[in-house]
């Protein structure tokens, strides 16, 4: 399988989402909900598997691919989550931001080379990627939650449900976050011989770690509630130009982690 049989599994897929997104506030029966939304994860995952079989390596080097990965796994905190936690918004929201992710594959798939250069033939490849990219997507669906829970103070609510619900997922996405910086510290060491080097990429990724620690202290410490959930939404952009952004910074030319 390539990248040209993409849009025969994204399309059912960003459907079934879609249809689930809105029918979640038509009371639709639970199981239509969430037989559509697995079908569309089902779609995901097997074109995820029929790449990686296709390409005979993980599709984790390029941006494009790491889009996938995004969009696959903000589907499924999405889904979990609604299931978990009853936010219809939540479903909806993640769900749109998924299908964007797609979107953007769609229309600018990218140059995808089968080939791995010697640094990414490592076993900590596949598990430093995903795990990064899964708490990106728990970090995404923490920023909507954030967003939501700021409409409401801003109105003069609290909702004592959404905030737990914040706390939750920011705690284990944070520590998916620290989890893939710790396997990336190995892999440096085994691919480079250091641990640590200050490129561009492990300097954001720095920042980003460092603002989401001081929004869990924040709120370790009842800290005031507008400001300390504006965090979010700035670690957010954080996580987005270490991600993405940093890859058009001048200083990043020369930085291990383009290729």
């Amino acid at each position: 399988m390539t990248w040209n049989d993409f849009l025969w599994f994204a399309i059912p897929a960003m459907v079934c989402w879609i249809i689930a997104g809105i029918i979640v506030y038509k009371r639709a029966k639970p199981v239509i909900i969430d037989g559509l939304m697995f079908f569309g994860i089902l779609l995901f995952a097997t074109f995820i598997i029929g790449l990686w079989v296709g390409q005979q390596r993980p599709p984790l080097k390029t941006i494009g691919e790491t889009r996938l990965w995004y969009s696959f796994f903000l589907a499924i905190i999405g889904f979990l989550t609604y299931r978990h936690w009853k936010f219809k918004w939540l479903l909806t929201f993640t769900v749109l931001i998924a299908c964007v992710f797609v979107c953007i594959n769609i229309l600018k798939p990218g140059i995808h080379s089968t080939t791995l250069m010697p640094a990414l033939q490592s076993i900590w490849f596949v598990p430093h990627v995903t795990v990064y990219i899964l708490s990106y997507a728990m970090l995404g669906a923490a920023t909507i939650a954030s967003v939501i829970q700021l409409i409401k103070l801003y109105k003069g609510k609290t909702d004592s449900v959404l905030y737990k619900f914040i706390d939750n997922i920011v705690s284990i996405g944070f520590g998916f976050l620290m989890l893939g910086l710790l396997m990336g510290a190995v892999w440096a060491k085994e691919a480079w011989g250091h641990y640590w080097s200050w490129d561009p990429k492990e300097t954001w990724a720095f920042v980003t770690c460092g603002a989401y620690l001081v929004y869990l202290h924040m709120r370790l410490r009842n800290y005031r509630k507008k400001f300390t959930l504006w965090m979010l939404p700035v670690a957010f952009i954080f996580l987005m130009i270490t991600w993405i952004g940093v890859n058009y910074l001048p200083a990043s030319q020369g930085s291990v982690h383009i290729y």
